[in-house]
């Protein structure tokens, strides 16, 4: 039986240009909730957010062991992960 993954690891670009990860199992509603200024105290004052990467898991330790290991970078390693669009 196939499962689906339903876990993501996600990065923001806030207002200020800075990085956001995270974790969530409702890629589209956390969005919202962040530029909703409810989403993290990060992001609060620095909305709107963009997503401009996200990862899919079939469980919730995966995503999370990604966004753990993505917070310990520097951020120009960050930007080069992500795809260095920014």
């Amino acid at each position: 039986m196939e499962t689906k993954a339903s876990h993501y690891f996600y990065v923001l670009e806030c207002a200020d240009h800075t990085l956001y990860a995270g974790y969530t199992n409702n890629l589209e509603k956390r969005i919202a909730t962040h530029n909703a200024g409810k989403g993290a105290k990060y992001t609060k004052p620095r909305t709107p957010v963009n997503c401009v990467y996200y990862e899919t898991f079939e469980t919730k330790e995966q995503a999370m062991r990604a966004e753990y290991a993505f917070k310990q970078l520097k951020r120009s390693e960050k930007l080069n992960y992500i795809g260095g669009q920014k």
